[in-house]
């Protein structure tokens, strides 16, 4: 125990100094948040992703960012929406949790206690959290905790940035112990609104401690920086870890999967100095201007409709220039790079509603299956490490409801099958037709009936 304590210590730290730098950077992207110029000159905001312009556009010759030399600046965040397009998709509407006991009377009563507890912990919400945090960080961990005695259990999410996780060096896909960790304030709780309105006016700082949970298979410890605050025992798993470890994308041998901003973020950099260098061209050669030699008066007189020059010198003469330019290789670059994101994330932009041109002549919902083929077939890879973690969380939950004598289940009764909705719903008709067809093959009548109650019941139904 001592030596993993301090594996786990020195995790911490690693964690702390490597690790959450860069899951601040790519929640940076994702969020792409806004905060005051402090400089008073130009816009009032400054946003995160101009930390990947170039410093001919942001002016940044220092770090941090500057005003000195600031062209037009334009960024369009074109990663959020993208990945909250793959959530809708995963996680749009409910998700049925299927019991795979023979015995079917327990099988009802395992999935009532399993939407019980999935509900109570947060339902369709909790999953989004979830997808979300996987699809920005690569990963992302359920924790099953037990409250009292009484049967008391919920999930949490834990984010990436708070989750340290000491992983068996012989296998990669085994956690030996997981740590939870931030940071909070010192104050006694006599001094709670002292030392808010402290902070509040006179911008006051307090003492911070670190708090780190560690979680193993026998025991819960909580440390303040490093003094063990308190400890209990963990026995409710039958020695299982209660942390539950879902990869948004596999990535072999690998604790950490593929997270969908990352790949994207050298493209959103890209994308946002091709459009802060068209709006500064577009800026400066908007305005048409005069060149006027040897006609009078020519800058005393504005340019406008119904404007008369008259001179008598033959060699006068105005010649303008300026105006916004045709710039064809600026466009299709824009345009090449807007299809490589496309191609990177698997979501084009049909998916979240904007149609560029005709779908084609066929039906709507086969046209949209072809048109979003690689978003779909991406979802169903996904489907599958969200799916394995979901079932291991409802499989930890069924074990800690039989400790506390709620539901006595076995180890092969807390088998869990996942029911998903299709992210595009078939046609009333075309689901009749299917349906109709299987029933001419032979296939069992309890199983259409079914599969037509589960489309009845689907909003997303035509």
């Amino acid at each position: 125990m001592p030596d993993r304590l301090t594996a786990v210590r020195s995790l911490i730290e690693r964690h702390r100094t490597t690790t959450l730098p860069r899951f601040e950077r790519l929640w940076q992207y994702f969020r792409n948040p806004m905060r005051v110029n402090e400089a008073g000159r130009g816009r009032w905001y400054r946003q995160a992703q101009e930390m990947g312009l170039p410093a001919r556009v942001s002016g940044a010759t220092l770090p941090g960012f500057g005003d000195r030399g600031r062209r037009e600046v334009v960024i369009e965040n074109d990663i959020a929406w993208r990945v909250q397009t793959m959530i809708d998709f995963m996680f749009g509407k409910p998700v049925r949790l299927r019991s795979t006991c023979p015995d079917e009377s327990k099988r009802e009563a395992i999935e009532r206690a399993l939407e019980q507890v999935w509900e109570a912990s947060g339902g369709i919400s909790l999953l989004q959290d979830m997808a979300l945090l996987g699809h920005v960080y690569g990963h992302v961990d359920l924790l099953v905790r037990v409250e009292d005695g009484a049967g008391g259990v919920r999930v949490e999410v834990i984010e990436p940035k708070r989750g340290v996780p000491l992983v068996d060096a012989a296998d990669y896909r085994r956690i030996e112990a997981y740590a939870i960790t931030h940071e909070e304030a010192v104050v006694a709780p006599a001094r709670v609104l002292d030392r808010l309105l402290t902070r509040r006016f006179s911008g006051g700082r307090d003492e911070m401690r670190r708090v780190s949970h560690v979680v193993t298979p026998e025991s819960w410890q909580v440390y303040h920086d490093d003094a063990l605050i308190e400890e209990r025992p963990i026995t409710q798993f039958g020695g299982s870890l209660p942390i539950v470890h879902i990869q948004n994308l596999a990535l072999p041998f690998s604790y950490e999967g593929l997270g969908e901003v990352e790949a994207l973020i050298p493209l959103q950099d890209e994308l946002n100095t091709r459009l802060s260098d068209r709006a500064c061209r577009v800026t400066m050669q908007s305005f048409k201007m005069y060149l006027a030699k040897g006609v009078d008066g020519f800058d005393q007189s504005p340019v406008g409709p119904g404007q008369v020059w008259s001179t008598d010198n033959p060699m006068a003469e105005i010649t303008e220039f300026g105006g916004d330019a045709h710039s064809p290789s600026e466009e299709a670059h824009i345009l090449e790079i807007r299809e490589a994101m496309d191609k990177v994330s698997g979501v084009p932009p049909l998916a979240s509603g904007v149609v560029r041109a005709k779908i084609g002549n066929l039906t709507s919902a086969t046209a949209l299956r072809i048109t979003m083929m690689g978003l779909i077939a991406k979802t169903a890879r996904k489907r599958v490490t969200y799916g394995r973690g979901i079932a291991e969380a409802s499989r930890l939950i069924l074990a800690a409801l039989d400790h506390a004598g709620v539901l006595a289940t076995s180890d092969h009764e807390r088998g869990i099958r996942l029911e998903w909705p299709d992210p595009i719903p078939l046609d009333e008709r075309d689901l009749i037709a299917n349906v109709t067809a299987k029933e001419r093959l032979g296939v069992d009548r309890t199983e259409l009936l079914s599969e037509l109650g589960h489309a009845a019941s689907d909003p997303g139904i035509a």
